[in-house]
């Protein structure tokens, strides 16, 4: 598994009547191909996986690596509150060919230094695929602390880090630890230049659902060293990304895709689409975008 590049953390398409749509989800994956993603995550935050059954989790990634046979890895999302969960999905995903997990602290309960450690050896044990840790204190409430961290290099198959912390300084403090044990991969759409300047390895990314093409030139222009180009774009990019750190990310990525025609806006309840001035200011936010749009 190379834990490098761009991994889109996808959203899951929906018709109107709250069906999957799977139609437009491939259309939407084969623009993340074109634009030269590294690889492809379901079931995450954007992918509304605390709202799909397990028969549409199944379906999702069964028909996902099918339908991307092998051009690059399929990374499942774990987040579960029961490590018998965490296992049984684990599992799963290597049943149904996914090529890589990220995985979750435990929801729900805010588990303590040595619970995390042993969740999270649990499942790394419990399977050979590689595994991403995702450390987002800010919404999920647990750090995965450095000394933790410490604790897992005992599992080889622990490889990555989607480093959502929000402290850039993270990037050089894991690096200056571990050297390259673990992938650093930048989890904040609006702090992605700089942690890849600081040496992050790669970027779990948002807005690249609704614009691949500009998320991988940043990336491809940073770790080229041609950081004018990449802020550039970065420039015009940051009120669109902006819109991946508010508690509707996936309403507001969501309409984004529609608007740049590689999605639909619909979610599944309890998520509502936009109304009223919020849409108004949502929309007006992607328009300027669009129009002023960089050639890449």
């Amino acid at each position: 598994m190379n834990w490098q590049g761009v991994f889109p953390a996808v959203t899951t398409k929906f018709h109107q009547n709250g069906n999957l749509d799977m139609e437009m989800f491939f259309k939407n994956i084969d623009a993340q191909l074109e634009a030269g993603v590294n690889g492809i995550i379901l079931g995450g935050t954007l992918g509304e996986s605390s709202v799909l059954s397990q028969e549409e989790k199944i379906k999702l990634t069964t028909e996902t690596v099918d339908y991307i046979n092998g051009k690059v890895p399929v990374v499942l999302n774990i987040a579960e509150g029961a490590t018998q969960d965490a296992i049984f999905w684990a599992e799963k995903a290597k049943e149904m060919g996914a090529s890589g997990l990220m995985l979750l602290p435990p929801m729900r309960y805010s588990a303590d230094h040595r619970e995390v450690v042993t969740y999270f050896k649990a499942v790394a044990n419990s399977t050979d695929l590689p595994i991403m840790i995702y450390n987002n204190p800010v919404d999920y409430k647990t750090l995965v602390t450095i000394q933790m961290f410490e604790e897992l290099t005992a599992c080889e198959n622990i490889q990555a880090i989607k480093e959502s912390t929000r402290d850039i300084s993270n990037v050089t403090r894991m690096k200056n630890r571990f050297g390259d044990r673990y992938k650093i991969l930048c989890g904040v759409d609006t702090l992605a230049m700089e942690e890849l300047v600081m040496g992050a390895d790669g970027w779990v990314a948002g807005l690249v659902c609704a614009f691949p093409k500009e998320t991988v030139a940043v990336f491809n222009l940073v770790k080229e060293g041609k950081y004018e180009e990449a802020l550039e774009i970065y420039r015009w990019f940051l009120p669109l990304l902006e819109l991946d750190i508010h508690p509707k990310l996936v309403q507001y990525i969501k309409l984004a895709e529609q608007l740049t025609g590689i999605g639909t806006e619909w979610v599944r309840a309890p998520r509502l689409t936009l109304v009223g001035e919020e849409r108004i200011k949502i929309e007006n936010i992607i328009k300027r975008g669009l129009e002023n749009r960089p050639v890449v």
